[in-house]
């Protein structure tokens, strides 16, 4: 401990002597600082060359080992000015490979290491005794694993995000043990629990308790089997006695003294708290004293290659309105003395890489205009408000997941008449007299059941107080789009012929979206049509489905994919792109890195998905993309005050992704296409005049949160499509064009998605 404070306080008097030098602020110094400064003004290196070197840094920190171009790279041992402590592996400022990560606590991780999380297999020493062997991702117990606890229980078996989950053996000091299934860190499923004495438990548990259908049996060969349950009115069960037979049970046994007596000590250990993660750990940056820049601000930098905050400069691509006024020169100077804070937008940069930096537009108001009171869309809006609050609102038994196959007819739908003065089902309101169409109603209930949709919330979301918002120009299909006002749904305007798609394929989307949880195929929620009283008739037919983007961070970035060329960048002009703006595949310059275990279920899934779409001759259908650059959060005092994000009230603060990842609860919200931690790093497409659909990566790495989700799955490669791909193919390279056959448009679209898509190494 002495000889770490000794070198703290000659590493910070060497760096405030180093801060006044660069900073043109000399003061006099000890003849030992001025000793140590002159180790510093070492000759100048190739780049790329990994070479020794010893780094007293500018923050306090100390790092010895190999270095290459400004960053730890290679075996080198790094010191913060807490007391952590990582000894190992580095690749270009990232912990990288083996390593051993301490804390001050006492606290130990030995094992490996990837982008700064410890990954891999390792073993975790924890302060108060307890230790975990064996494999881990992204910070967390996740695959196999034994933790011995510190009061001597021990479990062994399955983790999943550091909790256990799946089968797994949990042994108590005292002997007793349970073998079985997990959940959420929580005995639930079926188990087997073995006392000391000789009696056991078989049968199911729910939190933590026997609850269902189970026995108990005594070493004298006497049980008791029946429904177990906390609550005595819900038990049900037969005792019999040691010698009987099934015709001599009674019920003389309370099986409350299981609850009460044998369960009393067998309580499972909770998960520690980590108070700070090796991800979390901020890499301070190192400037020789023969920068060629004396005046640039230093900055830091995270294990993990993030940049706290950069210099706003012009990006390219997405000017934001006060470049105009000529904001950015003025801006440049300021942050030289100390940010901006009017600043609009972040930098996201890194030294080590080439390019410009990404320039994130400033945060816009939610997308679509409100529809109020006397804008041409009100009645209607008023209309499928009602609607909806009958179907949802009406009693009806139970759904269940297995349905017969006369709810799937597309002749199951229900008209409802909606008189203005109300009738015996329906209540008045201030709008004209309209009919209501329910689709297939069994159908979309069970599949609201199936997606977890609480039915009280569904409907205050369409229906509540507060109008829906009309997205400002329609799609190129032609229809329109309409958000609830707390984003969590999309309604769509649809054509005869889709819906006639939707009941076609629903029997066989029902099954998939059964069969597989993590689909990335939309989810649909209702299928209804309203016809207006008059002369016209008109009927208008739409489909309600989630929201991508309903989230509480701020989408930067959204882009349509489909894997071809023709007509496929963004015709709006480079002003008028912001946040909102929905990119196209000429338009996308990044690949998106996942961690292994997710790119492996993402390219078996969306295998899955492809198959099932070219199965239902389905075709023209995207992956919908958006991401949020974590960076962006990293500098909340350049955002103006009180502002609003696209899909939410809030901004993260910048540890807030490592306390997501930290929260079980965080975790949870984390599946296949959302809210996933991720990567994506640049591209640069070459300017030979040849098309090139994926750009050539450049190593610019940048961390992200990302949602992606395939959308527009009603679109069958019917007569028309036939005959657009028939005229395209004479004036354009028929490979180029979106209409294709449904087995070539599955195979090129899997093709360009496993190319922008790629495990992260």
């Amino acid at each position: 401990m002495k000889a770490w404070e000794a070198t703290v306080r000659k590493t910070q008097a060497v760096a405030k002597k180093r801060a006044n030098t660069i900073f043109g602020t000399y003061a006099a110094a000890p003849n030992v600082e001025e000793e140590m400064i002159e180790d510093y003004e070492e000759e100048e290196h190739p780049s790329g060359e990994v070479y020794q070197a010893e780094r007293f840094l500018p923050n306090g920190d100390y790092y010895t080992g190999y270095w290459a171009d400004n960053f730890p790279h290679g075996t080198g041992k790094y010191w913060w000015t807490d007391g952590c402590m990582y000894v190992g592996e580095w690749f270009r400022g990232k912990t990288m490979g083996k390593g051993t990560f301490s804390w001050p606590s006492g606290a130990m991780y030995e094992g490996n290491f990837k982008s700064g999380f410890m990954d891999g297999e390792g073993t975790y020493s924890s302060s108060n005794g307890d230790t975990y062997r064996g494999s881990w991702m992204m910070n967390f117990k996740h695959g196999r694993g034994i933790k011995e606890y510190a009061n001597g229980d021990c479990y062994e078996g399955e983790w999943c995000r550091g909790l256990q989950e799946g089968q797994g053996k949990y042994q108590w000091k005292n002997g007793n043990y349970y073998v079985g299934e997990w959940k959420n860190g929580i005995i639930c499923g079926k188990g087997k629990l073995c006392w000391t004495n000789g009696n056991v438990y078989e049968g199911n548990w729910e939190d933590g308790l026997p609850k269902g259908n189970g026995t108990f049996k005594w070493p004298d060969g006497s049980l008791y089997s029946g429904n177990w349950s906390k609550d005595p009115k819900d038990q049900n069960g037969t005792y019999y006695p040691a010698g009987s037979t099934l015709l001599d049970g009674n019920l003389e046994w309370d099986p409350q003294e299981v609850y009460n007596v044998d369960l009393k000590d067998c309580k499972v250990c909770p998960s520690e708290k980590v108070s700070i993660l090796p991800s979390n750990k901020k890499l301070a940056m190192w400037r020789s004293t023969k920068a060629s820049d004396s005046s640039t601000r230093p900055r830091r930098m995270s294990v993990d290659g993030r940049i706290d905050a950069g210099i706003d400069k012009e990006f390219a691509r997405i000017p934001t309105p006060d470049a105009a006024a000529g904001r950015h020169s003025s801006a440049g100077t300021s942050d030289r003395n100390g940010m901006d804070e009017s600043f609009a937008g972040l930098q996201i940069e890194d030294v080590s890489t080439r390019g410009s930096p990404i320039r994130i537009p400033k945060v816009v108001k939610k997308q679509g205009e409100t529809i109020s009171k006397g804008h041409k869309n009100y009645e209607l809006m008023l209309n499928l408000q009602l609607g909806i609050r009958h179907s949802v609102g009406k009693p009806g038994p139970p759904p269940s997941l297995d349905l017969k196959p006369s709810a799937f007819d597309p002749k199951e739908k229900y008209w409802t008449r909606f008189p203005p003065e109300g009738s015996k089902n329906t209540p008045p309101h201030p709008s004209c007299e309209f009919r209501w169409k329910d689709y297939c109603p069994k159908v979309f209930r069970t599949l609201r059941l199936l997606f977890k949709v609480d039915p009280a919330d569904y409907m205050l979301s369409i229906c509540g107080n507060d109008a829906l918002r009309e997205l400002c120009s329609p799609g190129k299909s032609g229809s329109f789009f309409y958000l609830t006002n707390d984003d969590r749904y999309m309604i769509k305007t649809m054509k005869k012929a889709e819906v006639k798609v939707l009941l076609r394929m629903l029997n066989a989307y029902y099954n998939h979206v059964r069969a597989f949880e993590n689909t990335l195929v939309i989810k649909y929620f209702g299928l209804h049509c309203v016809r207006l009283n008059g002369p016209a008739q008109k009927k208008v037919r739409f489909i309600i489905m989630g929201n991508l983007f309903c989230t509480d961070y701020t989408i930067h970035r959204r882009y349509d994919l489909k894997g071809s060329t023709f007509g496929r960048i963004t015709d709006k002009p480079e002003s008028e792109i912001d946040a909102n703006t929905t990119l196209k595949d000429l338009d996308l310059d990044f690949i998106f890195r996942l961690q292994k275990n997710w790119f492996q279920e993402f390219r078996r899934q969306v295998d899955r998905d492809c198959e099932f779409l070219e199965q239902e001759r389905i075709m023209d259908y995207s992956l919908l993309v958006g991401l949020h650059f974590r960076e962006a959060t990293n500098s909340c005092d350049h955002t103006p005050p009180g502002c609003v994000t696209p899909t939410g009230n809030y901004q993260l603060k910048p540890s807030d992704m490592d306390q997501l990842l930290l929260d079980p609860a965080g975790w949870a919200s984390i599946r296949l296409g959302v809210n996933m931690p991720a990567k994506v790093e640049r591209t640069e497409r070459k300017n030979d005049g040849e098309i090139q659909l994926v750009g050539e990566p450049t190593g610019e790495y940048y961390d992200v949160i990302i949602f992606f989700s395939i959308i527009d799955i009603l679109q069958d490669y019917d007569i028309s499509k036939k005959l657009e791909h028939a005229y395209k193919s004479i004036q354009y390279d028929p490979t180029s064009i979106s209409a294709v056959d449904p087995k070539q448009y599955s195979r090129r679209f899997r093709d360009y998605i496993f190319k922008v898509f790629a495990e992260d190494i």
